[in-house]
């Protein structure tokens, strides 16, 4: 080999070698398999997480951290004076992801924005029965009976006309189910048959593009070069699923990742001390439940539920799951510091004898079985559902009711719990817009009922009336007046037994740079890197 031959050798090898060590992986440790990536079917957060703050955008976004709207797919907006009326005037120079599967032949614009509402929307629209599972917030939201219209003006302006004033509906327009779609792709798989494959292989215009899936092991993907807000500083983004706490803290520690999701509070304390890992937390907006199923035997009268919510030992509950600091005990279905809040609301107290004597009166015989579906692994609203489950265990045989616990892969409970297959279900909620209407319409609303997102299957009429009105109200003291008077009809019919509001906690490796937690719960990683 010639002497410039093989300096040019060498110097290729060190260009790699350096590549390799400044290009750092970002590894997370995360809690659970994403059901899909078509996120406008599902409404999990580790989901959202996998797809929404991954691969797509929306017409506007939060910053981070924070709950304030900030533009992203739309650079600006102006709204009516009547409130009915939103117009978007689109970012131009955004591109698609380019994949093995998709090569786009044009840029981000006003027809994606068409595509992807009018999908949801319209039941004519190609697209709109392809989902197997409809679409739960845009349902339960009442988006199809808000929305009178989305029209484009021009390739780069959309307008989109309201039925009604909506006062969150900028926020609404943050969440996942309003992520924008390539329409190009989607007409791709349509002419093709591979309709399912938008929910496999996924095309957005986010800051990760997506590269391979394996099921409750990990989602790899890697940065998009193209992204409007600039590349991402991790090159490969991997998350690694570890429904244990335990297992994910373990891998923290020995570098497998560098990010631990939802770690257990009490292990709080020793990650401060160790010199290689930090942690961060907030009280974020979120509530942590169990769903009693109104449709079920005995459930559906409201003295069995009003026995079983006086027959729970809250405060020892949350003492034993959080530890003492680490979270408010639950009374409303969602955290004090949201508008309308119910400060008249009480848990029943502890009164076994009363519970027992409410149970007789509803005719529930001693020994009488509920089922129980709670999950197989650790999360930011319930960090061990075993020790959860039993604890609710001991306290109804108290009562003479026998807790049949059933615990299943996250995936495959949600599955179950929609179709009304258990008689209580521990879950847990985390606000996506900050608006008491995300934790009241999705999970408690008359639509959610029937979609199967509001798993205890509760429909009351008073409760809906107030609900829906507050949504068309702007004036916030009137809307909180009426979540007001909606939580003590919640309140009176008791379909859940709130449990608790913990704070969210993310542990991570000393070197980890540029993460927000938020108090919406969602993991974005746009900004983050290893150092």
């Amino acid at each position: 080999m010639t002497s410039l031959a093989l300096r040019t050798a060498l110097a290729a090898v060190i260009f790699s070698a350096a590549t390799s060590l400044s290009a750092k992986p970002l590894v997370v440790c995360t809690e659970a398999s994403p059901e899909g990536f078509d996120i406008v079917q599902y409404t999990t957060a580790v989901t959202a997480d996998a797809a929404a703050e991954t691969l797509f955008n929306r017409l506007v976004d939060f910053k981070p951290g924070t709950t304030e709207i900030q533009p992203a797919l739309a650079e600006r907006w102006e709204t009516s004076a009547d409130g009915l009326t939103y117009t978007f005037h689109l970012r131009r120079g955004v591109k698609f992801h380019r994949t093995g599967y998709f090569t786009p032949s044009r840029e981000f614009d006003a027809d994606d924005v068409l595509w992807s509402l009018r999908r949801q929307l319209d039941p004519n629209h190609p697209w709109h029965a392809k989902s197997s599972v409809g679409y739960p917030y845009f349902e339960s939201m009442s988006f199809s009976t808000l929305i009178k219209s989305v029209e484009k003006t021009d390739q780069h302006t959309v307008v989109i006309t309201l039925t009604r004033p909506e006062a969150p509906f900028l926020r609404d327009l943050a969440m996942a189910f309003t992520s924008i779609y390539s329409a190009e792709y989607g007409d791709q798989l349509l002419k093709a048959g591979k309709t399912a494959e938008l929910n496999s292989k996924p095309i957005g215009t986010g800051p990760f593009i997506f590269q391979r899936y394996n099921k409750d092991a990990q989602v790899r993907f890697k940065a998009n070069p193209d992204y409007f807000r600039g590349a991402p500083p991790a090159e490969t983004l991997v998350f690694a699923i570890a429904s244990d706490n335990n297992v994910r803290l373990q891998k923290l520690r020995a570098n497998e990742c560098q990010i631990a999701l939802y770690p257990k509070p009490d292990d709080v304390p020793s990650i401060r001390q160790d010199p290689s890992l930090k942690v961060v937390g907030m009280e974020a907006l979120v509530t942590g439940y169990i769903a009693m199923n109104t449709e079920r035997r005995y459930l559906s009268d409201v003295r069995v539920r009003k026995a079983i919510n006086m027959a729970f030992d809250r405060q020892t509950h949350v003492d034993q799951l959080f530890g003492k600091g680490n979270a408010l005990v639950g009374v409303n279905p969602y955290p004090p510091s949201m508008i309308g809040y119910n400060t008249d609301n009480r848990n029943p107290p502890r009164d076994l004898d009363k519970a027992r004597a409410l149970l007789k009166e509803a005719g529930v015989p001693e020994g009488a079985v509920l089922t129980l579906f709670t999950r197989n692994g650790g999360g930011p609203t319930n960090p061990n559902p075993r020790l959860s489950a039993e604890m609710l265990q001991a306290d109804l045989a108290k009562i003479g009711i026998k807790l049949d616990i059933r615990v299943m892969e996250w995936a495959e409970m949600l599955r179950r719990a929609k179709n009304g297959e258990a008689d209580l279900v521990s879950t847990g909620w985390g606000s996506d817009n900050g608006d008491p209407d995300n934790f009241l319409g999705p999970l408690l609303s008359c639509e959610a009922a029937r979609n199967g997102e509001n798993y205890a299957r509760w429909c009351n009429p008073k409760f809906q009336a107030l609900i829906t009105r507050a949504r068309e109200l702007v004036d916030e003291d009137q809307r909180a007046s009426l979540y007001f008077k909606a939580l003590a009809v919640y309140d009176e019919d008791q379909p859940w037994i709130s449990m608790a509001h913990p704070k969210m906690f993310t542990a991570m490796r000393e070197n980890v740079e540029g993460y927000h937690v938020n108090p919406l719960t969602n993991n974005n990683f746009a900004t983050t890197r290893v150092k």
